[in-house]
Order: structure tokens, then sequence, then C-alpha cells
């Protein structure tokens, strides 16, 4: 297993090597226009000048902080909202039935659009982005409870009610349990969809953050800021799923062996 982690990891790096070696000789030799696309080493250098000198919109912690307090809020209210709804509707057919086509018509409508009302109605501070951040993350988590929730085993649901639990019982001790699965799984990508959700919320309006940072960038046609930005928040994602697979390793201990490797 050691060697097979050694060997794993080598592999990782020496992929990301070669994509990076590749990307600056050909920006280099000019097979590809470095204008457009910039190259890896100039990338560096503008994360460094911004970690160093700030953004034409202040320090990038600053920019790192404002992006992901609205990531985090929008997160967690989202996912908790997600959670609770999914749980109810998949325990209580008649209020799934009456609910799923007012589902079914928010969950359509394009997310941009919604951000753009939010900017509109919320303004151009924090509220408008863990709004959409919201709306992104919400749909994801409540698809993945109600169906952890419709696929609870019925055998176990059964022996439960036979063994006289009550109906909360039953939810609190057989069917969220059994869902769980999917809701933690649902989380390693909604959290992505916050993200998302909050940098798109500031590229359409915001005084500050990531999503403006690119936004001034695209603007000034600097594609080596645009690359900086999007390597910023991929470390960001990398490690909040780091962080979540952590707290799923911990929370799902009850799970046999073999599916702790899938």
């Amino acid at each position: 297993m050691r060697n097979r982690l050694r060997l794993v990891i080598f592999w990782r790096f020496a992929i990301l090597i070669l994509i990076l070696a590749g990307w600056e000789l050909a920006a280099t030799l000019h097979w590809i226009d470095p204008f457009f696309y910039s190259k890896p080493s100039l990338i560096a250098a503008q994360i460094y000048d911004w970690w160093v000198d700030g953004t034409s919109q202040g320090p990038l912690w600053l920019q790192l902080a404002v992006t992901l307090e609205e990531t985090l809020i929008g997160f967690f209210i989202g996912g908790i909202g997600g959670i609770i709804c999914g749980i109810l509707l998949g325990r209580n057919p008649f209020l799934a039935d009456v609910f799923s086509v007012y589902i079914k018509v928010a969950n359509s409508i394009p997310r941009v659009v919604l951000g753009s009302v939010f900017v509109i109605a919320l303004g151009l501070g924090i509220a408008s982005k863990v709004a959409l951040a919201v709306v992104m993350v919400f749909f994801v988590v409540f698809g993945n409870a109600f169906q952890g929730v419709r696929e609870a085993d019925r055998y176990m649901i059964a022996n439960a009610q036979i063994l006289g639990a009550s109906r909360r019982q039953v939810t609190t001790q057989v069917v969220i349990p059994s869902a769980l699965s999917w809701i933690l799984a649902s989380l390693h990508v909604s959290f992505g969809f916050a993200l998302v959700g909050a940098v798109v919320g500031e590229f359409l309006g915001a005084r500050v953050g990531i999503g403006l940072l690119i936004a001034t960038a695209q603007g000034a046609f600097n594609a080596s800021g645009v690359f900086a930005a999007m390597i910023v928040l991929g470390v960001m994602a990398f490690i909040a799923d780091y962080l979540l697979t952590m707290v799923e390793g911990r929370l799902l201990k009850w799970r046999p062996a073999q599916f702790e490797n899938t």
C-alpha cells in the first residue's frame, strides 16, 4: 500500500509538471499565443505580485476572505435548508407531490439570471452573493437528501416499526443514517457550487472579491490574472474538499470497510 501511494503521488506530480512544462514551452515558442493563454511563469509571477503588493482592489487575503465568507455562509444555509427540506419531503409523499412542481420550476431557472436579480434586489454587498450561493447549493443537497430518504431500506424501517419505534424515531435512527452517505456525497459537490455562486455574484457586481478580480483582469485583457485567480480558487476548493473528506470519514465510521475506498 505504501509503494502504491508513493507511485500515485509520483505520477500526480509528474503529470502536473509535464502539463506545466508543455504549456510553458508552447507559449515560449509561440505555438499558442501567450497574450490569450499566458504561461505558467507569468501566472506564478502574477500570484506573487498579488500576494506581495496586493491587487487593484486591495490585499489578496482580503479578496480571499470575502469570497470564502460568502461561500461558507451560502454553503451552510443552502446545505442545511436542502437537508431539512429533502428529509421532510422524502418522508411525506403528500408534501412531495404538492411542492414538486415548484421545485422543478425553480431549479430550471438559469442561475446567472437569478444572480442578476439578486444583485439588483440586494445590492453589491455580501447578501446578493450569499443568496446565489444558497440557491446553487440548495438544489444539489435537496435532491440527494430526498433520494437518500426514498432509498432507505424498507426492511429496516419495517423492523423498526414492528419493534415499536415512532415515526420520529424511524426518521432519526433509521432513515437519516441511511441517507447520510447521499447527503455527504452532495456536500462534496455543493461546496464547489457555493464557490461558483459567490464568484459569479462577484463577477456580476461587487466591490471586492475573487470574482471582481477576475472581471478586472478580463477587462484589462490580463490572461495571467484570470488564470491566477482560477488557481487561487482551485486551491481553496481543494482544501475544502479535503476537510469535507475528513468529516465524512468521522461521520461514516460505521460503513463496511469495502465501501471506504470506493
